[in-house]
């Protein structure tokens, strides 16, 4: 028997938000039936522009009902940015806490607003589309969505990654794979640890940080899909860049601006900054 809050058992009892939306802004679709966990989110936008409402339809155990439930909560009134900042853990904490065995289910949850929010901006109606390297072909688990929830929740074990997204928990072939993710994401955070950043950058020193974060870990991903970007202006915590080659026409842009350029700028130079686009 698990150990379930007295929150996550009301969720489960009565569930908040069942259904779909009729005409919905975002849908987003993640999980199969076959690997035991199936999630379908919708939502609609008022004309604030805030999120009005939100539907799921879920197919898994008590712990998935819940942290749909709760994910539809949590995001009534957020802006799609507001929204797309919300974490697995966030859905965890708003239940107050779930089985380390059943931590998969506020992670499917995070994805579905993931893809939600991005079928909002492109039309996208097809599920979570699999990108990079297949990890984990038993529940289909790429080394990117391994690494996602390995650097958000600082897990250190397989056991820990398995709860969490339940790679390596088929064949068990992946496992010196998903040891050797975790290794490397842990090697990065325990450098940037040991190599802790002045307590007040000059606007120079920050400037060159950003720039040197773009041409590290922004650029290459951009430059992937035939794009590119430029660095307009700094001024205090905003940053304002400009989206050059295909990134400028493309109909993602603002996901790619929040989701990419400011998370990768505030994980390796500042927390608090904020991206705008010049146009």
């Amino acid at each position: 028997m698990w150990d379930y809050t007295d929150k996550v058992l009301d969720h489960f009892k009565n569930p908040r938000n069942v259904g779909a939306i009729e005409n919905p802004d975002g849908v987003g679709e993640v999980g199969s039936l076959a690997c035991g966990d199936a999630l379908k989110l919708t939502f609609k936008l008022g004309e604030d522009k805030r999120i009005a409402d939100a539907k799921f339809k879920t197919f898994g155990c008590a712990s998935a009902i819940a942290s749909s439930s709760a994910l539809t909560e949590i995001i009534k009134g957020m802006t799609l940015d507001e929204a797309s900042n919300v974490t697995n853990l966030d859905i965890a904490e708003f239940l107050g806490g779930l089985p380390e065995q059943k931590m998969h289910c506020s992670v499917m949850g995070r994805e579905a607003l993931e893809v939600a929010i991005k079928n909002h901006y492109t039309g996208d109606t097809s599920k979570k589309i699999l990108e990079g390297k297949v990890i984990c072909t038993c529940f289909g688990i790429t080394e990117e969505e391994i690494e996602h929830v390995v650097r958000e929740n600082n897990l250190t074990t397989v056991e820990e990654v398995t709860n969490y997204c339940k790679a390596g928990g088929g064949c068990g072939k992946c496992l010196p794979d998903i040891q050797a993710v975790i290794d490397r994401v842990q090697a990065e955070i325990n450098k940037q640890t040991d190599s802790p950043k002045p307590a007040k950058m000059t606007i120079i020193e920050r400037i060159r940080l950003i720039e040197e974060t773009m041409d590290r870990e922004i650029r290459p991903l951009l430059k992937q899909d035939g794009g590119d970007l430029e660095l307009i202006d700094v001024s205090g915590n905003k940053v304002v860049i400009s989206f050059r080659g295909m990134c400028a026409k493309c109909q993602i842009a603002e996901f790619t601006m929040k989701d990419v350029v400011e998370a990768k700028l505030r994980e390796f130079v500042s927390a608090d900054i904020v991206v705008e686009e010049d146009k």
